[in-house]
């Protein structure tokens, strides 16, 4: 079939969207004269290309594959791909990354802090934030007063907000005076600040800690990382 320009792209986007490296590194690149297109060595990003016989340094490259990103998320951060008047979770991903077409899965609040997913893959989002999956996230909360055992039933049979919305039921292990962790498997408007403020326990600092099988372990605060592909399959 022949190939007509609605299947062309510039190949300093190709290589960028490859994972190559960012827009300033893969002009390096092509520079260098380290990539060639059909054997050809190409230096021109503006180069229109099928995807077709591009190799880096004599390797194939191809497409981006499947990515999943974590992040541990700093306070001051909104979860969303853009926002005119906030900063965004996006502002923190590497200049390399930008090419990768990344999407929160789920949200973190602005102030809320810790365990935060990308992905480029929407299967897998959708899969991830599904409450039917039943997808635990263990949050660490310092809050106004301390935990009791009634609280801790409540949450068991799951909390009815102020305005009538259902939740799920979770886990609420009270760990010392003021101090919880929450787990949950879905994920609502402000869910886990909303169920602890409707026993009183209004929530002064939030983290998340873990999701499925993930932990931030010794991931630095606003640092990120791309997940191996062990522990994308152990979501």
């Amino acid at each position: 079939m022949l190939k007509t320009e609605r299947n062309m792209e510039r190949l300093d986007k190709f290589l960028c969207d490859a994972g190559v490296g960012s827009r300033s590194q893969v002009k390096q690149i092509l520079k260098a004269g380290r990539v060639t297109v059909k054997g050809t060595v190409i230096r021109d990003g503006s180069v229109k290309t099928d995807g077709a016989d591009i190799c880096l340094d004599g390797d194939a490259v191809g497409k981006k594959g499947l990515a999943v990103v974590m992040m541990n998320k700093p306070a001051g951060y909104v979860t969303a791909r853009t926002d005119e008047r906030q900063k965004t979770v996006m502002e923190l991903l590497p200049e390399e990354m930008i090419s990768w077409d990344l999407h929160p899965i789920g949200r973190l609040d602005k102030e809320t802090e810790g365990l935060l997913l990308f992905t480029n893959d929407g299967d897998l989002l959708h899969r991830l934030i599904s409450p039917k999956k039943g997808v635990q996230k263990v949050y660490y909360a310092r809050h106004e007063g301390t935990a009791g055992d009634e609280d801790v039933a409540a949450f068991s049979q799951g909390i009815v907000l102020r305005d009538g919305t259902q939740c799920l039921p979770a886990m609420l292990q009270p760990i010392g005076e003021g101090e919880s962790l929450i787990t949950v498997c879905e994920g609502k408007y402000h869910q886990v600040r909303r169920m602890m403020a409707s026993r009183g326990l209004h929530v002064t600092y939030l983290e998340r800690r873990e999701e499925g099988a993930l932990t931030l372990g010794d991931l630095p605060r606003g640092a990120v990382r791309e997940l191996s592909s062990e522990e994308i399959l152990a979501l």
